[in-house]
């Protein structure tokens, strides 16, 4: 339940904490007022609530996310918890149960949780070998759509690049992605002809006015280095349309000086970095019975510190690679906070979950300004440790200055689907 009611109409926000940064000031919180006026941000008004120094945030964008492999978990676990083993689950699942329907109460399913929670723009990744490509994509248009006004949604093609037929298949992929507004996408991970595929594919986007968006190096195998590969190739090439590199798991276990070289490396390409530490940590460097060493987290403190737009993202979400999470970027915030140690140093943090995903996709970036929309997340915190410490289960969510229905979607709702293994 949310911690309080707020009015409806017109009214100031008075007395709440506010990252600087996102106000384009120096230093960490700052005490201000927020006036919500016709749906924005606007000037002060004479109706004032003391929220006594409630956080507030935009609302956010989450930007690596898999909405048509979400809450399998159900009738797919994964049976070790191995990156193999949710390839291999995942894979047998696609083939028997996802039928249109199926994808989109899934999917749909999903929004509802992300809007509960106060994410207003998803960028999703949609397995795209055929057949399923034909089948998934219509619904994620259908889905868009419905969703217009509440969520901004964008599609990126999953593809394995061993798979990634760049005269065939691939090429009519990327027409369906066109077709459908989308980013062109695909795994990286070393093959003999790596160079030649994403030569490729920096063609077809690049032919068809296309971003593109990588899975990349998603191992804690050092000799994996793709990502050097994705940022030598868009330099030759001088692709210009945005790109983002994902996972980017073993540059954490290369030689310092290697590592940092390949971010310079990426700095100079203009790569757009989205980490993913919730479903990493999950999956990396597990064995059974030895405890993890690794925590999986890309550099991402060296990558901001080189000018790399960097941001987190939720990825997957009750499926077989990772069990867990549900769609709310404020749970991803506290994770990467904790697993990347963003506690200390740098203030402005809190724009890798809300302005650099939103630039890195081309969405509306998201602002406390006035005349920017009043799609906000208040919080009862008033400092950063109270905000990590809890969940903020109670958070007020704006939507054009209306507080919004918080319930969110019983499980219970997909049991049917669980049925169809």
């Amino acid at each position: 339940m949310d911690f309080r009611a707020l009015p409806s109409g017109d009214y100031t926000l008075a007395n709440v904490t506010v990252p600087a940064c996102l106000l384009g000031q120096e230093g960490d919180l700052v005490r201000t007022e927020i006036s919500v006026v016709d749906g924005r941000i606007g000037p002060p008004q004479a109706v004032a609530v003391d929220m006594a120094g409630a956080m507030v945030l935009p609302c956010f964008t989450d930007m690596h996310t898999h909405l048509d492999k979400g809450h399998i978990w159900g009738r797919a676990p994964n049976p070790d918890g191995t990156f193999m083993g949710a390839l291999n689950t995942v894979a047998a699942d696609r083939a028997t149960n996802w039928s249109a329907e199926d994808v989109r109460k899934r999917m749909d399913f999903s929004l509802r949780c992300a809007f509960a929670h106060g994410t207003r723009a998803v960028r999703t990744h949609l397995d795209s070998l055929q057949p399923q490509d034909a089948i998934s994509w219509p619904v994620f248009r259908e889905l868009r759509d419905d969703w217009a006004g509440r969520i901004d949604l964008q599609g990126v093609c999953l593809v394995g690049c061993d798979a990634a037929d760049m005269d065939g298949a691939f090429r009519a992929t990327a027409d369906l992605v066109a077709e459908s507004g989308g980013v062109l996408g695909m795994v990286t991970y070393p093959v003999p002809d790596l160079r030649v595929r994403l030569e490729g594919l920096f063609r077809l986007a690049a032919d068809r006015g296309l971003a593109a968006d990588f899975h990349v190096d998603e191992t804690m195998d050092p000799a994996s280095e793709t990502l050097r590969m994705i940022a030598e190739v868009a330099l030759d090439m001088g692709f210009d349309a945005p790109i983002t590199v994902g996972h980017l798991c073993s540059l954490s276990t290369q030689e310092e000086d290697r590592a940092l070289d390949t971010l310079d490396l990426v700095a100079r390409a203009g790569l757009n970095i989205v980490s993913l530490p919730m479903c990493n940590l999950y999956l990396q460097d597990r064995q059974a019975g030895r405890t993890p060493r690794g925590r999986g987290i890309t550099l991402v403190q060296e990558a901001r510190a080189r000018g790399i737009n960097v941001s987190f993202a939720s990825d997957n979400t009750r499926d077989p690679f990772y069990a867990y999470g549900d769609m709310d970027m404020i749970e991803v915030m506290r994770e990467a906070t904790r697993i990347g140690h963003l506690d200390h140093g740098r203030p402005d943090w809190v724009e890798a979950f809300t302005v650099n995903p939103a630039r890195a996709c081309g969405f509306d970036v998201p602002s406390l300004n006035i005349g920017a929309p009043a799609d906000l997340v208040i919080c009862r915190a008033r400092s950063w440790t109270e905000f990590f410490a809890r969940p903020q289960a109670d958070r007020i969510v704006l939507r054009a200055g209306q507080q919004i229905d918080r319930t969110l979607p019983d499980y219970a709702e997909l049991d049917p689907l669980m049925r169809t293994a």
